[in-house]
């Protein structure tokens, strides 16, 4: 765990301690109240994620230690999802970005429950315009 970025051991500590499925529910949408609003000027065609069924925007920074990313959508839930992506792939380069197992993450976390399909479409088109993003 401890190769994890602080955010997201963060995480895996905060969903391990929540006693069921309610509980768990109630902490996604916590996480998802982290995520600020981008303002209006970002929220472009330019970035928004293509193969979400909801509509998701992000934005990479490149930082010295790695790189950092914000996210939004209008969808309660699914910002509450990238709240732990984010919470996972921010401050690591590209080679760990491109490793990671996304339904893993979210099976250690205990949210594979809420991976439906489209769900985990559109989560795995955030990670692919990530990838996409740090690649240049």
């Amino acid at each position: 765990m401890s190769e994890l970025p602080a955010a997201a051991r963060q995480a895996l500590a905060s969903f391990s301690a929540a006693s069921g499925w309610e509980a768990r529910a109630r902490l996604l949408m916590q996480w998802g109240d982290r995520l600020q609003p981008l303002e209006p000027a970002l929220q472009t065609e330019a970035n928004r994620v293509q193969g979400c069924e909801s509509r998701v925007w992000l934005i990479a920074e490149r930082h010295q230690q790695g790189w950092h990313f914000r996210a939004y959508s209008d969808a309660r839930l699914l910002r509450g999802l990238l709240a732990v992506l984010l919470a996972r792939v921010d401050g690591e380069d590209p080679t760990r970005i491109a490793q990671l197992d996304l339904a893993d993450w979210f099976a250690q976390l205990g949210l594979s429950r809420q991976l439906s399909p489209s769900r985990s479409n559109g989560l795995n088109a955030v990670l692919a315009r990530i990838g996409e993003m740090v690649q240049g």
